[in-house]
């Protein structure tokens, strides 16, 4: 099967470079022993793969790489990888026993640094195993032009069980196909421009602005020029956030509780994702203040957020149905030193009507058993490459998960942490979800622009006591 990439894959997987990847990454912790076995693990290598390829047939695009068309005569194609390995795909490592978290997260931060092979699907897993207290750790990394959150869903998504025996599927009956020639990618091109005259101006366009695909289809292409109008006129603050990045990455994690946001939701009457921009923000005053940046009470950092908005229900339920992510501005007020008045300001900036926002919709994420929000952070990244680079001083996406305990292969998922790309000239993306009674946050930076991530975890734990402490 041939499918085109859309215009936003197509740029998503040309702006990827060494010093650039742009695949979304998700980190799960599992409990892997038996209390009292640790000798047995519940999950290994061989089962995983059992797992991995019986659902496959959930996120076909898995088996499917990109191939160029002749010439550029056209966006770049889907099609079935007939030497489709997924050993190769699914790989395994280990920490020198009993591994610690921070030897993990040096392990990600490395991971993450290399961009995925293109020449095969644009995905790999690993299992990390070693962890100390009878854990293990599965890491994945999906390419951005890979997941869209309505056609095609992070692995992540489908191999999570509701509970330790994984559902049954049917049989995936997949044989290898053979594979298309560059001639015949070349007449199907042109095939398809004859079809479509219109697609040749978005031939022409492509070879000459490929980035400009980021904005979506030719259709909005008016709204494009109206954004990037207003874009030049609302320029991002400086920020040490903006910088050019180099080729690795820092990985920190912080774990916080939900019920805490619970109570200061109910203390100060705002929603669960104001009160966790108000934490990100308190942390951010306070790294910028380590670091000697000059702040006064109108300083602000301008964010891109992107969060899902639902059909049915409240924060929290995981029965509910998302139908799209929204991505919309926010003036981060770092200078403010309250941290009431902070919360204040930002839960009248993510009032309906006070939002410059863009949504993509999300459908195929109603009712699908073993939901997790990998897929829903991919859409958030996607959602915040519309708005212009200079427009933004980072990008924090913020995805529900499910409230009960989840499982892969049989055993329990303690932990979940996303961990997302860098956009161009981002040092820091912070990723967040709650899971199971906790709200979980993956801090990915530049290796060279931010040394001092770790200044930036214990300033979230900082700045949520100060929240806490206003409640009082």
């Amino acid at each position: 099967m041939i499918t085109r990439l859309t215009p936003q894959d197509t740029a998503f997987y040309r702006l990827e470079s060494s010093s650039n990847p742009i695949h979304i990454g998700s980190l799960a912790i599992v409990r892997n022993a038996e209390p009292g076995d640790s000798a047995t693990p519940i999950l290994d290598y061989d089962r995983l793969v059992d797992l991995v390829e019986s659902r496959l047939a959930l996120v076909p695009r898995y088996r499917r790489k990109v191939r160029e068309i002749p010439l550029s005569l056209g966006r770049p194609v889907w099609v079935e990888d007939s030497r489709f390995d997924i050993t190769y795909h699914i790989r395994r490592s280990a920490l020198p026993g009993p591994g610690t978290d921070e030897q993990l997260h040096e392990l990600v931060s490395r991971l993450a640094s290399h961009p995925l092979d293109p020449a095969r699907p644009l995905w790999e897993m690993y299992l990390i195993e070693r962890l100390s207290d009878g854990r293990c750790a599965i890491f994945t990394k999906s390419h951005s032009a890979l997941v869209d959150g309505e056609t095609a869903l992070e692995i992540g998504h489908v191999i999570l069980d509701t509970g330790p025996a994984p559902r049954e599927l049917a049989d995936d009956a997949w044989i290898a196909p053979r594979e298309p020639g560059d001639l015949e990618l070349l007449v199907g091109a042109l095939g398809h421009l004859a079809a479509q005259p219109r697609r040749a101006l978005e031939v022409a366009r492509d070879a000459s602005a490929s980035a400009f695909a980021m904005l979506g289809t030719a259709g909005k292409a008016v709204e494009s020029v109206i954004s990037a109008v207003r874009a030049a006129a609302t320029g991002a603050p400086d920020s040490p956030l903006n910088t050019p990045t180099s080729r690795t990455r820092r990985f920190a994690v912080v774990r916080t509780e939900l019920e805490d946001y619970r109570a200061i939701r109910g203390r100060f009457d705002c929603s669960i994702n104001d009160t966790i921009l108000a934490v990100v923000t308190g942390a951010l005053r306070n790294w910028l203040l380590s670091r000697g940046e000059a702040l006064t009470e109108s300083t602000t950092l301008r964010a891109v957020v992107p969060m899902s908005v639902y059909v049915h229900g409240g924060e929290g339920n995981q029965a509910q149905a998302a139908s799209e992510v929204s991505s919309f501005l926010i003036d981060l007020p770092v200078g403010e030193p309250n941290p009431v008045i902070r919360l204040s300001h930002i839960a009248h900036a993510t009032e309906p009507n006070g939002r410059q926002r863009r949504a993509v919709r999300a459908r195929t994420l109603v009712h699908l058993a073993g939901f997790a929000p990998a897929s829903l952070h991919a859409m958030s990244v996607r959602a915040a490459s519309t708005f212009a680079e200079h427009t933004f001083n980072l990008v924090i996406t913020n995805a529900p998960g499910p409230q009960a305990p989840m499982y892969i292969g049989g055993a329990r998922m303690l932990e979940m942490y996303p961990v997302s790309p860098l956009l161009r000239k981002q040092a820091l993306s912070i990723g967040i979800t709650s899971y199971d009674g906790r709200v979980f946050y993956g801090l990915n930076a530049d290796r060279d622009a931010m040394a001092d991530i770790g200044v930036l975890e214990a300033a979230v734990r900082d700045s949520m006591e100060e929240m806490l402490g206003a409640c009082i």
